[in-house]
């Protein structure tokens, strides 16, 4: 009950016009802004993520992939079949799930997992790059990641193509 009447005093606020002079668009007023807004509740114990609309970067550069690797700092699953692996090569230090089975992967236990799949199993708090040949199949993947709970999920655009030229022009 008490949560119902959260959720509606959320739909309120979120609804009301932007005061004079912010930059909120009127109807988009978000919780954050009017916590900031109005001086009866800016001593409020409790902060909440500002709403956009606007897309978290999800995208990984060459450069922040060879830090990532090279620190540990992240999970990197490479989604192509198994047969491109062998024919042009992997990203040393990456995991190789099939885009058909990371829905079914990424819910594993992760003894499971490792079994399968020969590498540490992402927790849902990781920092897990995805990647594939040209970077199409990788955000299929980060898609399918974000859907399941992970919160920091990335791709990287370039691929297998771009990791495999840079890396020849080292």
């Amino acid at each position: 009950m008490a949560l119902r009447r959260c959720w509606r005093l959320t739909g309120l606020l979120l609804r009301l016009p932007a005061p004079p002079g912010s930059s909120s668009p009127v109807g988009r007023l978000t919780v954050s802004s009017f916590i900031n807004t109005y001086g009866g509740f800016k001593s409020a114990e409790f902060q909440l993520r500002r709403f956009s609309s606007e897309a978290r970067n999800t995208d990984v550069s060459y450069e922040r992939l060879k830090q990532l690797l090279s620190y540990g700092k992240a999970v990197v699953v490479d989604v192509r079949e198994p047969w491109e692996l062998r024919e042009y090569g992997l990203v040393p230090g990456s995991v190789n799930v099939p885009l058909g089975q990371v829905n079914t992967a990424l819910q594993l236990d992760p003894e499971e997992f490792r079994e399968k799949y020969d590498g540490v199993m992402p927790t849902r708090t990781d920092k897990i790059v995805f990647l594939c040949l040209a970077g199409i199949r990788s955000k299929t993947a980060l898609n399918t990641a974000v859907a399941l709970g992970y919160r920091d999920a990335q791709h990287y655009p370039g691929g297998w193509q771009d990791w495999a030229e840079r890396e020849q022009h080292k």
